[in-house]
């Protein structure tokens, strides 16, 4: 009988466990579905594109929770308070039926959920999925920080019309129009590059978290430093190419970099070029 009474207590919380899961899978899934198909589609919008590295990051961050499991499994049973107010809260913001407010109460639950059950220290094992997870849930941050980004459009505008000019195009530059070959190229604010370094920052965190090195502040600095600087270099180069085939009348070039696989393509390949620059700050930065 004395082992018979545990027996019965772990498989009804395992069967707790899986109905939990099932409820989570029923009430999120087609809205984790809606996310995939407008970010690899593009039919979401394009503030909620901004959000794309989701593909990446909600996998991993999934991939961390499963890996966790034996010691979340080892952690004691200690509900906080603050676990069952952001259970009601993410459900009063799920029943909203508002598109912005039922993305947010997927992370607000999950948060709840490792509080109620855990505690504190169920929070501190799955802190860093559960930042995946919030910052791949599309909001309306980027509409409401663009206002703010005419002096990089400016920048890259300048910037763009300067290199142009060095190999001897004929290129006038008003505000954050560039005018070459007789045809306008508004850098907007969505080509401002805000989209490339959110996603750059984003996989620079999983990098960090990859390598162990995400807790050194100083080699964390220096490489978030670095990828920004390298996001912003490589949006100048790709806004110069852009202004170079609207100017020279190539259209299906500046298709396929502007809204096409080749901007994808040119990302993907900014993104490859943090490994080996991480791989040197770690180098550096390490004490012998």
């Amino acid at each position: 009988m004395s082992l018979q009474y545990p027996l019965k207590k772990h498989n009804r919380l395992e069967l707790f466990n899986f109905a939990l899961f099932g409820v989570l899978l029923l009430l999120y899934a087609p809205v984790l579905l809606h996310w995939l198909d407008g970010w690899l589609k593009k039919s979401i919008s394009i503030e909620h594109e901004y959000f794309s590295h989701g593909i990446i990051g909600i996998p991993f961050a999934a991939y961390l929770v499963w890996s966790h499991r034996k010691q979340w499994g080892r952690l004691p049973n200690i509900a906080h308070p603050l676990g069952g107010a952001l259970l009601i809260i993410g459900s009063c913001f799920y029943l909203t039926g508002v598109p912005e407010w039922v993305n947010l109460s997927f992370p607000i639950i999950l948060t709840g959920i490792c509080f109620w059950f855990k505690g504190f220290a169920g929070f501190k094992l799955q802190s860093f999925p559960l930042l995946l997870v919030f910052l791949a849930t599309p909001t309306a941050i980027p509409y409401l920080i663009t206002p703010f980004t005419l002096p990089l459009q400016s920048f890259i505008a300048g910037t763009a019309a300067f290199v142009l000019h060095q190999f001897g195009m004929e290129v006038i530059v008003d505000g954050i129009n560039i005018y070459v070959g007789g045809r306008i190229v508004e850098v907007a604010p969505y080509c401002a590059g805000l989209k490339m370094l959110f996603t750059t920052l984003y996989v620079s965190l999983i990098l960090l978290y990859w390598v162990g090195i995400l807790s050194d502040k100083r080699k964390t600095i220096w490489f978030l430093s670095s990828a920004v600087l390298i996001s912003v270099t490589a949006n100048v180069i790709r806004n110069t190419l852009l202004t170079y085939f609207h100017g020279t009348a190539q259209d299906q070039t500046f298709k396929w970099l502007h809204d096409g696989w080749g901007g994808d393509l040119y990302s993907a390949v900014m993104l490859l070029s943090l490994i080996p620059v991480l791989n040197w700050i770690d180098r550096r930065f390490s004490v012998n």
